[in-house]
């Protein structure tokens, strides 16, 4: 708007000057040339295609930006008041033309490039408009996969509550009875460690749960026990000839217990797969604590033989994959692939994770 309004008080000035001093600006000399050439300045279609081409969001109605432009066409149109036809033919070097023919050229130009300005701004909010209804429509579908989502956690928690956990309760207390009414001991040492494992499943499954009812948005839980100790997962896996070194770095920090078993069955999946995948292998565990979370890598070398064909075709397959969902379950960063001659496993866990604690 600022150039517009300065070019068309220029052209206007330029007329004016013309008008009360003849010859002041315009000097025909004896020949009929003339001096300056230019009547109107070179920026008039420049200026015209910027006020309507850039329209200010919210600003001024398009009238209002056009006014410019009108002011501009009004010296044009009044050249003939200061520019005598001999000296416009000899500056065209055609005696057929004329002032009003540059006239005419002149509005062609400046109403032209304010027309395209015109085109090219409602094409820009044609363009607008579509990507902003792509976007609305990616976030509304984005909502909805979220929502959908959300709704077959809640009813798999819910699946899992009432008929997992109710199954696995009553085969812990009847391992409980079982302990009790044992005749022997070693039946009694059986139960025992039948009931134990299945209240760590119980705890396992209560996590589970908790993590598929949470509200992704609720504040993280408190921190609720330190991390389980890695070394005695290194000590079963160097007593079946594995060579595993445990490299750990920081102090462990208290931490949600669902990050505590995401760690423990990142690091036995790893190892389990170094066995079964590459014998002979030295694996290295790293851990890396700090006071946001824990970050656990798992590498193993070449393998020394050739893997038992039997051996590694036990197991699903879903290894791997499954470790990927249960780490962004809570939240965390998961990669598995080759390492040079050997394969890695990282896991970035954070602390604590939202957790909604299941109902009894």
């Amino acid at each position: 708007m600022a150039v517009g309004w300065c070019t068309a008080g220029f052209a206007a000035l330029v007329w004016l000057v013309e008008v009360i001093a003849p010859g002041t600006l315009f000097l025909v000399h004896a020949d009929h040339s003339l001096a300056p050439a230019v009547w109107w300045p070179p920026t008039a279609p420049l200026a015209a295609y910027a006020v309507t081409a850039f329209p200010r969001e919210g600003g001024r109605p398009a009238w209002v930006r056009c006014l410019p432009v009108v002011a501009l066409l009004v010296p044009i149109g009044l050249t003939d008041d200061v520019l005598p036809d001999s000296a416009m033919r000899h500056f065209v070097s055609a005696e057929t033309d004329s002032v009003d023919a540059m006239v005419f050229r002149s509005f062609a130009v400046v109403i032209g490039a304010a027309l395209l300005g015109m085109y090219v701004a409602a094409r820009r909010r044609v363009v607008q408009a579509l990507t902003e209804r792509a976007e609305r429509a990616e976030r509304e579908r984005h909502l909805l996969a979220e929502q959908a989502r959300t709704e077959e956690r809640t009813r798999l928690a819910a699946e899992m509550h009432d008929v997992v956990a109710h199954r696995v309760t009553l085969m812990v207390l009847q391992a409980g009875a079982l302990r009790v009414r044992a005749p022997d001991e070693p039946t009694r040492a059986a139960a025992e460690e039948l009931r134990g494992t299945g209240c760590q499943a119980l705890d396992e499954l209560r996590d589970v749960i908790g993590l598929l009812r949470r509200d992704p948005e609720a504040a993280p839980a408190a921190a609720s026990e330190p991390l389980p100790d890695l070394s005695v997962l290194v000590a079963e896996s160097a007593a079946v000839g594995v060579p595993v070194e445990l490299a750990e770095h920081g102090d462990p920090p208290s931490a949600s217990p669902a990050v505590g078993r995401t760690a423990y069955r990142v690091v036995q999946e790893a190892l389990t797969n170094a066995r079964k995948h590459a014998p002979g292998a030295a694996v290295r565990v790293e851990v890396r604590y700090g006071a946001d979370g824990v970050a656990v890598t798992v590498r193993n070398a070449a393998p020394s033989g050739e893997p038992d064909a039997e051996l590694a075709a036990s197991g699903s397959g879903m290894g791997l994959e499954g470790l990927r969902e249960r780490v962004e379950l809570i939240s965390g960063t998961f990669t598995a692939g080759p390492d040079g001659d050997g394969f890695r496993v990282e896991a970035s866990l954070p602390a604590y994770v939202p957790v909604a604690r299941p109902v009894p």
